[in-house]
């Protein structure tokens, strides 16, 4: 990886932190009296974008993965000791799965596809 790399890696991990906080702050968004947890959407798109692009950096698992790994690291500190106290993430809540599983199960697919892509070197 050239250092030109490693700068948009780190701006791919930079985008994947406030990606998730904003989707951690706007998973409890209400319209009316239905709950509208439109952020689980831009979870299951952005996320795999992010890890399809680190995917095009380098062959390497761990650049590949680190978005999905600091998104889901995110979601987890943020969500479960948030500032102040509050929990953003509850366990009998099923947005909170809707998200998580919205997060990590795409981007998990689109690892795999990364990782089975042929190099061309």
């Amino acid at each position: 990886m050239t250092g030109f790399d490693r700068v948009v890696l780190g701006f791919l991990l930079l985008d994947a932190v406030v990606l998730a906080l904003a989707e951690l702050l706007f998973l409890p968004l209400w319209i009316g009296s239905v709950p509208f947890p439109i952020t689980t959407a831009v979870a299951a798109v952005t996320t795999p974008l992010l890890v399809s692009a680190a995917g095009r950096l380098s062959p390497s698992r761990r650049v590949a993965a680190a978005p999905l790994v600091v998104w889901f690291a995110t979601v987890f500190v943020f969500g479960l000791f948030g500032p102040g106290g509050d929990v953003l993430l509850m366990g009998n809540d099923w947005r909170t799965l809707l998200l998580i599983g919205a997060g990590t199960l795409p981007s998990a697919m689109m690892l795999g596809i990364v990782l089975g892509r042929p190099t061309g070197k």
